[in-house]
């Protein structure tokens, strides 16, 4: 025992050859003492060149980039003597890598074959292609945005969605009472619902099912947009249970508004009650105060065609004589982000005339893109949006894409079924609908499921996909038939 402890203590004394950790700091010293200065990086001919044509700065980032990762490979015992030397060798084009990778768009395009169609974290709605062309023609070029041009006089940016919107929504409510019908334009659907509560409600009270407070996406929530309004909240019934007599006894002198917000992230279900739209309309006209609906994505598709129930959409709320209807362009829609407000012309106009209206208006591309959309609609050329065209997809015809695409995975590692699954939405319309699908369900021998996902994501372009009991999902319903070539190239690149 006593010979082996000594042995022992000399293995760990400073010096003695075996000692590892010593050796290892003392390689790891020199190593460190090879590298370069950003100083001597930089007057190599290969590195001032890229600083000539890139910029300066961008390059001695890079170049400091580059050897913090020699320090960490050489701290971590990856690099030896030898390994330092290629890595010196080739340190010009691992500069100019680390450049090109810096100075690469951060906002990509990526694969969504999550099945997902609204995915808000994807971007929600891509735009239809006569939306991105039109985009070009007037990003590229000065535009007749607020210029009339048979008068030759400042105009209105309204009235190049107005012509639309009065076909698409004028005509199928003109027997309403509040008949016509106008709407206007703001950055997305939270600033219409603030617009419209700051217009009609400021100072007095908006009366509100509890049922229907909702919070959405990044924490915000209904009551907070009422209390940036200026408007006071009256809460009415419960959380499951709120009738038209609640909403009654809560009108006061104060009221100013009755509002009804779609509960479009969650269902409450079992125990529940809450009036019909009729209900509140003929207690709004009842008191002589005006009834606003907060949709939140609102269709000006029939979600009814594709097997969806229970989602109103915006022409639905205004056929009920609902006044003010505010709803969201980039979800259901098909269009670029923006916030809708539509409903009896007397009320619009009021919004327009807010100087709130100015700060949350948008600019030439949203109406340039939102015009595009909503002509599609015009024309009923309904696959001509991609959303739209995604949610009419029947399950055979996402079968045979699947098919052909599981026929292209040779790889041998690469173990691939197609099953039955369900595509959503998405963001936060119709929750519990869901479209029946046929999914490509992958695994890879060696690869966990999410190491086959993370190596999907670093791809280019990076393919986001879901994960299920150990498999990989893929849905072809995202994914546009011109990328499964990139999806299947893709696989078999990671299974090789």
């Amino acid at each position: 025992m006593r010979i082996k402890a000594a042995a022992g203590l000399l293995a760990k004394a400073p010096g003695f050859p075996c000692d590892n950790s010593r050796m290892r700091s003392t390689t790891n010293s020199q190593l460190f003492r090879k590298l370069p200065s950003v100083d001597e990086v930089m007057h190599d001919p290969a590195i001032s060149s890229l600083a000539e044509s890139c910029g300066h700065e961008f390059v001695v980032d890079a170049a400091r980039i580059a050897l913090g990762r020699l320090r960490q490979e050489i701290a971590s015992g990856l690099l030896d003597e030898n390994g330092l030397e290629l890595a010196l060798a080739g340190l010009a084009v691992a500069v100019e890598n680390q450049l090109r990778q810096s100075l690469r768009y951060s906002l990509r395009p990526v694969i969504n074959a999550t099945g997902v169609i609204l995915h808000t974290n994807l971007g929600r709605a891509p735009l239809a292609g006569a939306a991105i062309e039109h985009i070009r023609e007037t990003a590229a070029s000065y535009t007749n945005l607020e210029f009339d041009l048979a008068a030759g006089l400042r105009g209105k940016r309204d009235v190049h969605l107005n012509r639309l919107f009065q076909e698409l929504l004028h005509e199928e409510v003109r027997s309403a009472e509040h008949s016509p019908v106008s709407t206007i334009v703001v950055n997305n659907n939270a600033a219409a619902v603030l617009l419209a509560l700051n217009t009609v409600a400021e100072g007095g009270e908006v009366v509100v099912s509890r049922g229907e407070l909702v919070e959405i996406g990044g924490s915000f929530r209904i009551p907070d947009v009422m209390a940036k309004s200026g408007a006071i909240l009256r809460e009415v019934g419960t959380t499951n249970r709120t009738r038209i007599g609640d909403y009654e006894r809560a009108i006061t002198d104060r009221a100013r508004l009755l509002l009804r917000v779609h509960r479009s992230n969650f269902e409450i279900t079992g125990f529940t009650e809450q009036p019909s739209t009729e209900e509140l309309v003929a207690l709004a006209r009842k008191r002589g105060i005006p009834l606003m609906e907060d949709l939140g994505s609102g269709a000006l598709f029939d979600l009814r065609s594709i097997g969806i129930t229970g989602e109103p959409g915006v022409l639905d709320s205004l056929r009920s004589g609902v006044d003010i209807v505010t709803y969201s362009g980039d979800k259901l829609l098909g269009g670029p982000q923006a916030g809708l407000i539509s409903g009896a012309s007397k009320l619009v106009t009021r919004m327009r005339s807010n100087s709130l209206f100015r700060a949350l208006r948008v600019d030439k591309l949203i109406y340039t893109a939102l015009e595009a959309t909503l002509l599609a609609y015009v024309q009923r050329n309904h696959d001509a949006i991609p959303t739209l065209r995604m949610m009419r997809l029947t399950k055979t015809e996402i079968g045979y894409r699947a098919q052909a695409l599981a026929a292209r995975l040779a790889a041998p590692r690469l173990k691939v079924e197609i099953v039955d699954g369900e595509s959503l939405l998405g963001g936060g319309a119709a929750p519990s609908s869901v479209l029946p699908t046929r999914v490509l369900a992958v695994t890879c021998d060696g690869l966990s499921a999410d190491e086959l996902a993370a190596r999907l994501r670093r791809s280019d372009p990076p393919i986001i996909v879901r994960v299920e009991d150990g498999r990989v999902l893929l849905d072809l319903r995202t994914v546009f038939p011109e990328q499964d070539a990139a999806v299947a190239d893709a696989l078999t690149r990671i299974s090789v």
